[in-house]
């Protein structure tokens, strides 16, 4: 009896410290560049940057969508930016190098408020609230819950409003007691890294990933076992708080710009980015043709601009938005036709 049941908890086992080891790799890999601030119980984690003395634009403050970090958003944006605004990117609440809290964490509004505390342990009074994809519904709850600190919302291919359907599977067996602890020790890491190439070119689908993505932004640290039932844990809350709060962004007064492709099928913009331009009065939407899930890096120069136009500088973001288009458009049509010669290469050799 003993032999089996060795047998049967040895490869258990080393899956469990083969996932071990690989998380201290990711961490290696990615260590963290922010700082940690106490919010009261537990630690945020951010990477703040100080405002120049040439700034022309408020404080800035990015949050980044599920299964991501930081990273994500400092690569679309710091360059860009770097000397015009005070800056602010947060590693959501579990996250990234940030720790969980409490349960009310696992919601975008306990997200939105850990977010407020930490404005104001780093001195940010006010700030237009940038949010990508998940972090769109924490951008809305923070405008909700915190118009004293909000000078405006950009939503960029925001996740706000109920969807048909649910979720994905293993988001499920994650939150299980017992058997997700399991999951997210021994399968989560395999699972995701024989995942990782596909899903984040499927993030990006139908455009380009950049070359460099994943080794500039550490989509690997979500595989972390904490990490991965956070992330499933926010998402399983997801439906059930937009179905909730939605029918209350017509509440939202702030100045707002929803910036989205037409081609995103990870959220689908004809129900939350269309939905927030219905719900939010003198809110703005911008639609960026043949742009997927990311128009903060297909369409960062439209983003800025909805920026710039939020902190009161004349843009006209519709004829931007068509100029994004045309640069995309050649782009593409440059890539096709470096691949011509190879295909017709390939043709004549019987390929």
């Amino acid at each position: 009896m003993l032999a089996e049941v060795s047998a049967l908890l040895a490869p258990l086992a080393a899956a469990i410290g083969y996932s071990s080891y690989k998380a201290r790799q990711f961490e290696q890999t990615y260590p963290n560049i922010g700082e940690l601030t106490d919010v009261g119980g537990y630690r945020m984690n951010a990477v703040h940057i100080e405002r120049s003395e040439g700034a022309d634009l408020p404080a800035l403050v990015f949050i980044h969508g599920a299964s991501g970090n930081l990273l994500d958003q400092v690569v679309a944006f710091r360059a860009a930016l770097e000397g015009r605004a005070e800056m602010l990117f947060v590693d959501r609440p579990g996250h990234g190098y940030s720790e969980r809290g409490g349960p009310d964490n696992a919601v975008p509004s306990g997200q939105a408020d850990a977010i407020a505390r930490l404005m104001e342990k780093r001195g940010i009074e006010k700030a237009i609230i940038v949010g990508h994809s998940f972090g769109g519904a924490i951008t809305a709850a923070f405008g909700l819950r915190h118009p004293d600190k909000t000078l405006g919302l950009l939503f960029l291919a925001p996740a706000t409003h109920p969807w048909p359907g649910g979720i994905d599977w293993y988001y499920h067996v994650a939150t299980v007691p017992v058997l997700g602890w399991l999951f997210n020790h021994a399968i989560v890491v395999p699972l995701g890294l024989s995942r990782l190439e596909r899903g984040t070119r499927n993030v990006f689908h139908p455009n380009p990933r950049p070359a460099d993505y994943i080794e500039k932004t550490g989509p690997s640290l979500v595989l972390r076992p904490d990490a991965f039932h956070n992330n499933a844990a926010d998402f399983k809350r997801l439906l059930a708080y937009v179905r909730e709060q939605s029918p209350r962004y017509s509440q939202i007064t702030a100045p707002t710009v929803i910036v989205t492709g037409d081609s995103d099928e990870i959220v689908w913009e004809h129900l939350h980015s269309r939905g927030l331009a219905r719900d939010i009065a003198g809110s703005e939407l911008i639609t960026v043709r043949g742009v997927g899930h990311k128009p903060d890096y297909l369409a960062t120069d439209v983003a800025i601009a909805a920026i710039e136009k939020i902190a009161g500088m004349p843009r006209d973001l519709q004829a931007i938005a068509r100029r994004a288009e045309e640069r995309l458009a050649a782009a593409l049509h440059d890539r096709t036709l470096t691949a011509a010669p190879s295909l017709r290469a390939g043709a004549l050799r019987g390929a």
